[in-house]
């Protein structure tokens, strides 16, 4: 075969899953036993003798149609999962590096003291040193805390890179987040020593602001610096009311490295902010950034970036490009999502924060259909996929915003900064698209949930990549309460995606057909697990208490179909989560805090929700705290849950555990004495589980005396709860 008619070099492959063809089998069995429940059920209510048995047969009834339409939804990511892989090594082959498209980078942080500005500069760091031409490479920092902590910190960032990027480029560095790097076996030099000295410098130069809160005069080097901090000592400045600010910290066509190759460009943008406009969160920080970069190198492709997700590899743009360059995947691609990783979890995950389903087991089976949902960080979007659907793009308000337009100023322009502080406006998108057809969508807490949705909706296709190697690795929460609270943040935004006009029942399953409606609802109605959770830990257990069998004996065969519907979905559950890199130990936290989330999190989320619906004001949104305490920090790595503070979410969760417990032991009294009735065996088993789950929670209430213990006052208001709800529960010894 000659040269000329050679196939082009691979960039990707894909590869079915070979447990599809099980998954399709194994729904339909699995749905026949769903129809052979309900009908169960049907005869029960049908026979209720009292009203009390009728009653708690429809709490199950309906506790288990949740259970059956949340399955049914699950089903959808079990269609048609697929693997893909990747060639970066054979980029060169197809592109010249000079033809490369230009990469902006879209790191989000709103608060020091929540995401200290030591983290955010690390990952800015990683990015700025890819393997990938850093005159194409421009990173936005988007400030929404307008903080000068944080812009110091990125001043002495930019000084700081011109000695760490050489570094990685000469000595092929894995990990380019300094924190990282230095605190890994990394090869002892006189060249890496004398970084790390530079570092540590930085680093304590930054901590020292920081905890000062404020830059003082001594810290100001030049009259460029002196001037960017004068808007902060103006009247009236503060978090919520500010002008814009943007800050060029490094010039690519000015800006070089201590070896005299070009610096990336590196621009801090705080958007200007007023007590009376619209802040749409993170979404129109976002927004803010596609638009001041777009008048300043406007490169075809936006990496999305929280402030606490530093690169792994510095190979990842050159994945993403495997697809943007291709022809066969490049039609209609939106975006190239990578899952969400975290380093500093311990073998157990006691919160579950891996977030296995959500981050990687459900995008592989998203990939089969029209690809994964945007999860909010580590993304590859296409500039144009923010301007419309793929056959018709909206023009924005003026031509320098529009993807198409070529950048041919300098960044440092008066004209291009004027214009870059003008569309920074906290008035400019009035009267426009940006939010509802142009840019990332407003309307939801879950923004990125939300615009990864309307972008399918209109026709757009998005890509998952999962190396073997992590891409990126974040922080993650290490205290129950903030976990449980960023939870039901998510929760409250998908149930608003739920019921507004863009609803995925009706909606999305019009405009991408009901397998893919299926797969977005599963995550939009989260929230309502939490019916049949708080069902299933209180109804039994209070029955239990009783001595009323609500189950089918072991003796009958419908005991048989019950078994086959839990351990089913149990199984099925361990091993997607054993095939996706997880282990057993893991997988038992995971489902222990599924328990969780439900009566609390999800409960409370779907409260909040309708309470807002109906006109009643709620709380907003809070910034997740990525500061760590080191006596926190000790216990998790130990294995204890942290509750420490009084909170309405452990209330219920106390109030579980409690129920379940004495239910539990009267239940085995009565066993020993031989007066157990016949039929109370499921109902022993399955408080029996929720004990083994609560066990964190006994140990909080009763064994421990660190800080992280349950407050005294959340176990006495449960203990109270419980005795109410016992007493009211009576009625069903009749």
């Amino acid at each position: 075969m000659s040269a000329a008619s050679s196939p082009p070099p691979l960039l990707n492959t894909l590869t079915p899953s070979r447990r599809t063809g099980f998954n399709r089998a194994f729904a339909a069995v699995y749905a026949c036993a769903i129809v052979a429940l309900f009908y169960r059920h049907t005869q029960t209510l049908l026979g209720s003798k009292t009203l009390v048995s009728f009653y708690v047969t429809l709490a199950l009834f309906f506790s288990d149609l949740v259970l059956a339409f949340m399955w049914a939804n699950g089903q959808a990511f079990r269609m048609r999962p697929v693997y893909r892989k990747e060639f970066p090594e054979n980029i060169e082959k197809v592109v010249k590096t000079s033809d490369l498209p230009g990469l902006d980078v879209f790191i989000c942080t709103a608060d020091p003291y929540k995401e200290p500005p030591m983290g955010v500069v690390n990952t800015a760091l990683s990015v700025m040193a890819y393997d990938y031409p850093t005159e194409k490479i421009s990173v936005y920092v988007s400030d929404d805390g307008g903080s000068a902590l944080t812009l110091f910190a990125f001043m002495e960032a930019a000084r700081f890179a011109a000695h760490w990027l050489p570094y990685c480029r000469d000595n092929d560095i894995a990990t380019r987040s300094p924190d990282e790097h230095f605190a890994t076996n990394y090869w002892r030099s006189s060249e890496s020593e004398k970084i790390k000295i530079m570092y540590e410098s930085m680093k304590t130069k930054v901590e020292h602001i920081v905890g000062k809160g404020k830059v003082g005069e001594e810290h100001i080097t030049g009259d460029e610096e002196r001037r960017a901090f004068s808007k902060w000592s103006s009247d009236g400045f503060s978090r919520q009311n500010h002008p814009a600010v943007v800050q060029v910290l490094l010039d690519k066509n000015k800006d070089k490295d201590n070896t005299g190759r070009c610096l990336p460009n590196l621009v801090y943008v705080s958007r200007q902010k007023s007590k009376t406009s619209p802040h749409h969160f993170k979404a129109g920080a976002l927004n803010a950034l596609v638009r001041v970069s777009a008048v300043m190198s406007n490169a075809p492709i936006i990496l999305t970036l929280d402030c606490d997700m530093y690169s792994n590899d510095p190979r990842t743009p050159l994945r993403a490009m495997c697809y943007v360059l291709d022809p066969e995947t490049q039609k209609n691609l939106a975006y190239i999502q990578f899952p969400q990783e975290f380093h500093g979890i311990t073998k157990k995950d006691i919160y579950a924060c891996e977030q296995k389903r959500l981050f990687k087991v459900h995008p592989v089976g998203f990939d089969g259909l029209s690809g994964p949902n945007y999860l909010g960080t580590g993304c590859f979007f296409r500039r144009r996929a923010l301007f419309g659907d793929p056959s018709a793009m909206i023009l924005p308000e003026t031509k320098d915003l529009s993807p198409d337009y070529v950048v041919n100023q300098p960044i440092t322009a008066h004209s291009v900064i004027e214009l870059a502080h003008h569309v920074a406006g906290c008035n400019y998108e009035n009267q426009t698209e940006w939010g509802s057809k142009i840019g990332f969508r407003y309307g939801a807490l879950s923004e990125d949930y939300y615009t990864g949705y309307r972008m399918k909706c209109e026709g757009w296709r998005s890509l998952f990549c999962y190396p073997e190697k992590p891409a990126f690795f974040g922080d993650t929460p290490i205290n129950l309460l903030d976990v449980l609270n960023q939870n039901k943040r998510w929760v409250i935004g998908q149930l608003e995606v739920a019921f507004s006009r863009y609803s995925t029942i009706t909606y999305g399953v019009k405009a991408k057909g009901p397998v893919m409606g299926l797969a977005y609802s599963y995550i939009a109605f989260l929230a309502i697990y939490s019916i049949p959770i708080t069902t299933y830990s209180f109804l039994p257990q209070l029955a239990l208490l009783n001595g009323v069998s609500i189950f089918p004996m072991v003796s009958e065969p419908w005991f048989l179909l019950y078994m086959f519907l839990f351990l089913g979905a149990y199984g099925q559950d361990l091993f997607e989560f054993i095939v996706e890199r997880g282990t057993v130990q893991r997988w038992w936290s995971d489902q222990r805090m599924w328990m969780m989330r439900g009566l609390s999190c999800y409960l409370f989320g779907l409260t909040e929700f309708l309470l807002t619906s109906i006109g009643i004001p709620a709380q907003g949104f809070n910034v997740t705290s990525k500061v760590t305490d080191d006596e926190q920090s000790k216990r998790y790595e130990q294995g204890l849950f942290e509750f420490g503070v009084p909170s309405p979410l452990f209330v219920t969760l106390a109030m579980a555990a409690i129920i379940n417990l004495l239910s539990f032991i009267l239940g085995l009294v009565r066993l020993i004495n031989g007066s157990n009735k016949e039929g109370l065996e499921m109902q022993m088993l399955l408080t029996g589980m929720i004990v083994m789950n609560c066990v964190p929670v006994y140990q909080a209430m009763a064994l421990r005396r660190d800080k992280g213990r349950m407050p005294i006052k959340t176990t006495i208001t449960a203990s109270i709860l419980a005795s109410v709800v016992h007493v009211v529960a009576s009625p069903l010894s009749m």
